[in-house]
């Protein structure tokens, strides 16, 4: 793993769970523990994904692949859940989360 940590994806992905953790801090009380603490979990267990892949190899390796584009989907319907019901405290915090679930996404 120790060469994975020098890549771009997982630079953005180690990002992500720091803007996430900054940006929940910030959300109401009730938000905080429900739709942020999803958040929360949603996006350390992308980096375990992202750990997996990358020590696997083969159809293995696949397989996490795949399992990794699931939960930045899931993340993203998360993320847009957040917006909708205003927990973010400011649109820039839910513009960077979400650009940088969608570059993690794509690579």
């Amino acid at each position: 793993m120790s060469n994975g940590m020098n890549l771009p994806i997982w630079r953005d992905c180690n990002r992500l769970l720091l803007e996430i953790e900054q940006a929940v801090r910030q959300f109401p009380r009730y938000h905080k523990y429900a739709v942020g603490a999803d958040m929360r979990r949603q996006a350390l267990y992308i980096c375990r994904l992202l750990v997996r892949a990358l020590d696997a190899e083969g159809d293995k390796r696949v397989y996490q692949v795949r399992q990794m584009r699931l939960a930045v989907d899931d993340l993203k319907i998360m993320i847009q859940l957040a917006k909708e019901i205003k927990a973010f405290t400011s649109f820039q915090q839910f513009q960077t989360v979400s650009e940088l679930v969608v570059l993690i996404g794509n690579e």
